[in-house]
């Protein structure tokens, strides 16, 4: 590894041949000064970066690719989405979609190592990919970013170049969770077992299943990432002493950085372990709990869509959704609020009228109620998504749309 200046950084990235893939840390933890020096160097380039937040490049010449849309590439002209579980990612780069530079977001060296600290998620799987090709590996280096343990470690010797930065971590704006998430969170809380190991996704939904679980003991956390709420269930006392906090990713507040600094409670593994349904599944009573768009009365979800145009991605709802369905005493639920209060809409539809997210839930929650849906038969399942889960308004008319799909609704 060599630690070089801004200026011979714009000269390395002068050089790159053609027009690049450059995989970046995503979430909050892209390296935005690394960025910053490419895109002022290099004409044209395609950006690959997961769940991208505000302040990505927006320029011609910038090609954006994504599995899962964030903030900072949701609704871009010309962003190529590419459908793809979050498991399966590293095989879109081995294969399909092969990175010429990688950039990366890290601590401070510590004894020739470095973390990757809140961010692990795809990025060993870039780094061995461009590895593969002669490609470029460069870091950012940031006392601000965790050193966390796990396969956030990356040695140096496996980093070309790397400059130093001293830039606080951003945080996710603040959600104040109002009496819908509160309702949804407490009736998701009931179905969570004693001694469950959880998966949460993100959003105002799983922050408040997390509010409503403080009183309980024994939980254990595998997941894709985790937030602020996991960090209440530790203080609370609600979470094993003896099972480590897994995830592959990781974002929150000050507090939460300062807590995952040098903490051997929690371990950073890569999305290909934390998200394969096979190691899911071997987890006892995992229950997962993600949210949705829009369900219908086929008990489908769709997460991903707005109108047809993409909103986010798959993501690792469809690996958590198999894998809990497999796990003994396992629950995988998605749990939505009835109305779309922006929008002034149902969210519970007859039929999804694009790409399904999900299937075959154990069960669908709203602040209405809980419909079961696991062992029940297709009209069973209608029936109860209308009564339990839809906004009494809707009801009506997903009755008489559903008779019309077949369904014999009461």
């Amino acid at each position: 590894m060599r630690l070089i200046s801004t200026d011979r950084l714009a000269a390395v990235f002068s050089r790159l041949p053609g027009v690049p893939r450059v995989v970046a840390g995503g979430n909050f933890a892209t390296p935005r000064h690394l960025l910053a020096v490419l895109d002022a160097a290099v004409a044209e380039y395609r950006l690959f970066v997961l769940n991208a937040q505000a302040g990505m490049p927006d320029r011609d010449g910038v090609l954006l690719e994504t599995p899962f849309a964030g903030p900072g590439m949701r609704n871009r002209t010309g962003l190529r989405y590419f459908p793809s579980r979050l498991s399966l990612v590293p095989h879109l780069l081995k294969d399909a979609l092969p990175p010429d530079i990688v950039l990366i977001q890290t601590s401070m060296p510590v004894d020739g190592t470095v973390s990757l600290g809140i961010e692990v998620n795809i990025l060993p799987a870039a780094v061995e990919a461009v590895r593969a090709r002669g490609g470029l590996v460069i870091a950012q280096h940031n006392p601000h970013m965790p050193y966390t343990y796990g396969d956030a470690i990356l040695s140096v010797t496996e980093i070309d170049y790397a400059i130093e930065s001293d830039e606080p971590l951003p945080v996710p704006a603040h959600r104040t969770l109002g009496d819908v998430a509160h309702v949804i969170g407490a009736r998701v809380a009931d179905l969570v077992p004693e001694n469950a190991t959880l998966q949460l996704g993100i959003g105002a939904v799983p922050d408040a299943v997390l509010h409503s679980l403080r009183d309980r003991r024994g939980l254990a956390i595998w997941s894709e990432m985790f937030s602020d709420g996991v960090l209440d269930l530790e203080k609370a006392g609600a979470l094993s002493p003896h099972d480590p906090i897994t995830a592959s990713f990781a974002f929150g507040g000050e507090e939460l950085y300062d807590w995952l600094d040098h903490n051997e409670r929690v371990r950073m593994l890569r999305t290909e372990k934390t998200n394969d349904p096979g190691s899911i599944a071997r987890r006892p009573r995992l229950v997962s709990v993600n949210s949705a768009l829009q369900v219908d009365l086929f008990a489908q979800a769709n997460a991903s869509r707005v109108h047809g145009v993409i909103y986010s991605g798959f993501g690792g709802q469809t690996d958590f959704v198999v894998g809990a369905l497999h796990s003994p005493g396992g629950r995988a639920v998605i749990a939505l609020p009835s109305w779309h209060p922006k929008a002034d809409v149902s969210t519970v539809i007859p039929r999804l009228a694009g790409p399904v997210t999900s299937f075959q839930h154990s069960f669908i929650v709203s602040e209405q109620g809980t419909a079961t849906i696991w062992g029940q038969d297709a009209a069973t399942q209608a029936q109860q998504i209308v009564d339990n889960v839809a906004h009494p308004d809707a009801r009506e008319n997903l009755r008489a749309a559903g008779r019309d799909l077949g369904f014999p609704l009461r």
